[in-house]
């Protein structure tokens, strides 16, 4: 119909009761809503009757097809403002949190720590803020563990891409469970060695891996040989270099920690040994997931000559150890026990290995001789936590870069 907006009222009555079988639907938002407008004006509808009001509401709802809820809000959209524009769309969005900044800074950390589990990393981000006293952490250290799996999904920027894995290619002694209730003191070792590969006629260098039980505390070494001589020196330094008197020593069956040169050292230490039994692999679980977790991430699968366990034992003395004890948040299992006498392990906490020897009660007594609390807490306190990380990978690119090199240049 041409200019069936100029129609009089008895014009639209007579039409409307006429084309009462007709359906009318206008093409476009657009068009629709300038034509409901020019009806509107051209028929002065503020000013008409009642009655006049409901013939134009019908008239509308015949020639546009809209429902009369639809036509109402029109009307009253019209009323209110004097036109009838189309609202544009906006799809809902809920506030942003958390800023590009923040994905950012999120990204700098999973990269320094190697992308860490989710609650690792939140109480990573929580440290840096209330411990570390670091601003700019303050939205990120309340984060919900879901939120923060969200957020690593989007894009990285440049430059904050995944740390690269230099050497990833794609491992009298009582033979009884380790102690089953260490009754919450820490001393209580699980140990383990993890070799790096095999090439013809050349064996790669051996990482030793020593965990506390109670408080993770974790202590790695390398060495060039597994042998009782080369081991012997390696074990003692270990040993020294745990906060706290060692009372058990836990390993595997192998020949590198069950013969007469680690039970004399042990023996001398006064220190318990115990090795795995047959079929109880979780015997020594905890170490072989520190295996995993720690020193395969860190120093990958690939192979690494013999001739390279100096440099990369200077590298875990200065960098890593430190790291992993005072800046890596472990999860801390609850043990609870049903009453069918099973175990039921719950990780809730978070924490790094200092944090847990700190909450002992009291951790004084159980600390080597001339270490204080004060001292472990000063030098967790040097940097904070994404800091010493950074250091460390730093480090670790350099150590590789030398591990390039050929043998004879590493001891210049």
């Amino acid at each position: 119909m041409h200019e069936a907006e100029t129609l009089s009222l008895d014009q639209i009555e007579a039409f409307l009761n006429a084309s009462e079988e007709i359906r009318f639907e206008g093409e476009n938002r657009q068009q629709v809503y300038g034509w409901v407008e020019q009806v509107l004006r051209l028929q002065q509808y503020q000013k008409q009757s009642r009655k006049a009001r409901g013939l134009l509401r019908r008239y509308l709802e015949k020639m546009t097809g809209l429902s009369r809820a639809q036509v109402t809000r029109l009307i009253a959209r019209y009323r209110a403002n004097g036109e009838l524009q189309p609202a544009p769309y906006r799809r809902h969005r809920f506030p942003q949190r958390y800023t590009r900044a923040d994905i950012e800074l999120l990204a700098t950390v999973d990269e320094a720590h190697e992308t860490l589990s989710g609650p690792a990393t939140r109480r990573i981000l929580q440290r840096e803020y209330q411990d570390y006293g670091k601003p700019e952490y303050q939205r990120l250290a309340s984060i919900s563990v879901a939120h923060l799996y969200n957020l690593r999904h989007h894009q990285r920027l440049p430059g904050t891409s995944p740390a690269l894995h230099q050497n990833q290619t794609h491992g009298d002694k009582h033979r009884r469970a380790p102690t089953a209730d260490p009754q919450g003191q820490p001393g209580y070792l699980r140990v383990d060695t993890v070799h790096q590969g095999d090439r013809p006629g050349a064996k790669g260098v051996y990482h030793s891996n020593a965990v506390d039980e109670v408080t993770q505390w974790e202590i790695v070494s390398a060495t060039a040989h597994i042998s009782e001589a080369w081991l012997e020196p390696v074990l003692a330094a270990m040993l020294r270099q745990f906060p706290f008197p060692i009372r058990g020593f836990h390993s595997d069956n192998g020949s590198e920690f069950i013969n007469q040169t680690v039970a004399r050292l042990l023996n001398k230490l006064l220190i318990e040994q115990t090795k795995s039994r047959p079929r109880h692999s979780n015997d020594n679980g905890l170490v072989e997931t520190k295996n995993g977790a720690v020193i395969r991430k860190h120093m990958g699968y690939g192979y690494l000559q013999a001739e390279h366990a100096e440099p990369i034992q200077q590298f875990y003395n200065a960098h890593l150890n430190p790291y992993l004890n005072y800046h890596r948040p472990c999860a801390q299992a609850d043990i609870q026990v049903d009453e069918k006498g099973r175990q039921r392990h719950h990780y809730r906490r978070y924490q790094t290995p200092l944090e847990t020897l700190l909450v002992l009660a009291p951790p004084a007594p159980v600390l080597r001789p001339g270490l204080t609390v004060a001292v472990l807490r000063r030098i967790a306190a040097a940097v904070s936590d994404t800091e010493a990380a950074q250091r460390m990978q730093q480090a670790k690119a350099k150590l590789f870069e030398r591990l390039r090199q050929p043998a004879e240049g590493l001891w210049k």
